[in-house]
């Protein structure tokens, strides 16, 4: 018995040293070419491949051609410095050099340089043949016999846009992990063909819930080439596994400051990814030309293009100089209310504010039911104003019925900086003990629930979501209008609505 103890406890040892041989890096970061911008390595070279790994990116993609004499070597274009190679032999291609000077890769050196780490996937890229499609299955086999040879199955995952060759892949290797790039198969298709995930032009995925649907099939869902930070917070935002991209350094940082990060989770967003009229099920309009308790004088339109559109990616909120009712202004005021209603989370709202005086541009909260009674009693969460005439401060401030502006004792901060030439982030973080307003990654105000009651904190019910651009009144009014800045937008970005 003591001897059986012994060997299994000894096969326990063993197994465990296995299981703990890797530590692959966790994060969402593939390097496009290897890690080869910043420092302008050579695309696909050995240098750049050593710095994803010392980066710490969980992967580093690179693409693999077969030359004349079938030679298999990394470059990403089917010619190097000239040579189409395809139709050269690989001593061809040794007449050149790489502008660190380095050799052409051969996929060996490349797969050899790999194993040396255990900290970094290398994702192959097999490119589809220009000569025939035969051409490229026998590539195909190749590249998986030399993975097999080099004993780095358990560091490589394919990628291509071929997929034939993914499915090739499968057969000879059952247990790789296999991705499509062209971005025409549906989710269903991939899984019904085991392929282990999608790694589309992240467009593709900005179609309603194709994230979603992928990852409840079981497919991981990458993003190619991603390299700017809008486009980085986007699929962070909603949990795609990998992004490829030429800028790692970049996608460290965004990862850095992505709500996610910080335990939010999405639960709702506007995009603006369609075009027309804002979407009917997640916005609702405020129509009519009162006033609105602050003497504005635009009038709120229904539906209409001329104040409300999406277009290329944005929401445009447009007042124009146009007569209705008794109004020389028109603009639209959108309400989520009964269609999207938070307590408590991050309410997020990136956008480019217009310019000019008499404009008064607002992202802001009301309670849905007005729990405690009319305004202000039920509170009001501004997360972002701004009035023309100062043009380089934005506003954040909490209404209550003892903290408001009639009585002069409302909550309010200003924060400096230029709100028309490029998209800021606003949003509040709003808990049961307190609410934090934010411009980008700067928190500049924290309202403290007093627990004095709904008269100071209304702040524990439903509230819903309102973007609209005012003209003149009591506070956008002050230092009167300059009609020569209309027509005059506000362009959102994004809504989004994360909680805990």
């Amino acid at each position: 018995m003591k001897r059986v103890l012994t060997f299994t406890f000894m096969v326990f040892i063993f197994s465990t040293a296995l299981a703990q041989k890797f530590n692959w890096n966790k994060n969402q970061v593939i390097a496009h070419r290897g890690a080869w911008k910043k420092n302008k390595f050579p695309e696909n070279s050995i240098a750049s491949l050593n710095e994803a790994v010392r980066l710490g990116c969980y992967g580093s993609e690179f693409d693999v051609w077969m030359t004349l004499d079938k030679v298999l070597v990394v470059n990403h274009d089917a010619e190097f410095q000239g040579l189409t190679i395809e139709k050269v032999n690989y001593a061809d291609l040794l007449t050149k050099t790489m502008s660190n000077g380095e050799k052409i890769p051969t996929l060996e050196s490349y797969l050899l340089e790999g194993k040396k780490q255990k900290t970094t996937r290398l994702i192959l890229e097999i490119k589809p043949s220009k000569i025939s499609k035969e051409r490229g299955l026998e590539l195909t086999d190749k590249c998986v016999e030399m993975v097999k040879k080099l004993g780095v199955i358990d560091w490589t995952e394919y990628i291509s846009f071929d997929y034939d060759y993914c499915k090739r892949i499968l057969s000879l290797l059952p247990k790789a992990k296999v991705a499509y790039l062209n971005g025409d198969k549906s989710a269903e298709q991939m899984k019904a063909d085991k392929l282990t995930g999608a790694d589309y032009h992240y467009s593709v995925y900005q179609k309603d819930n194709w994230i979603e649907n992928a990852q409840k099939l079981g497919l991981t869902v990458n993003a190619w080439t991603v390299n700017t930070a809008p486009e980085m917070q986007w699929l962070l935002a909603h949990h795609v596994e990998y992004i490829t991209t030429n800028e790692p350094e970049l996608l460290f940082e965004e990862l850095k400051k992505t709500p996610v990060a910080n335990g939010w989770k999405l639960k709702w967003a506007d995009e603006f990814d369609d075009k027309g009229l804002p979407l009917s099920k997640n916005w609702s309009y405020d129509v009519g030309g009162n006033g609105y308790g602050n003497n504005e004088l635009q009038y709120y339109t229904d539906a209409d293009t001329t104040n409300a559109l999406v277009k290329k990616g944005n929401l445009l909120i447009t007042a124009v100089k146009a007569d209705k009712d008794r109004n020389h202004y028109t603009s639209a005021r959108l309400v989520s209310k009964n269609k999207v209603d938070v307590k408590y989370g991050r309410i997020e709202v990136r956008a480019i504010l217009p310019k000019g005086r008499g404009l008064w541009p607002a992202i802001w909260m009301l309670p849905s039911n007005a729990k405690y009674g009319g305004w202000p009693k039920s509170g009001e969460i501004d997360i972002m104003e701004h009035v023309g005439y100062k043009p380089d401060t934005v506003f954040g401030s909490v209404h209550t019925e003892k903290f408001n502006h009639v009585i002069k004792t409302q909550v309010t901060k200003g924060i400096a900086l230029d709100p028309y030439s490029a998209y800021h982030v606003y949003a509040v973080e709003w808990f049961a003990d307190r609410i934090d307003f934010f411009v980008d990654d700067q928190k500049y105000l924290t309202f403290k629930n007093t627990k004095k009651g709904a008269g100071e904190w209304p702040f524990d019910q439903d509230f819903h979501i309102i973007l609209n651009l005012a003209v003149g009144g009591n506070w956008g009014g002050q230092k009167g209008i300059d009609d020569a800045v209309f027509p005059a937008t506000m362009k959102v970005d994004y809504v989004r609505v994360y909680q805990k």
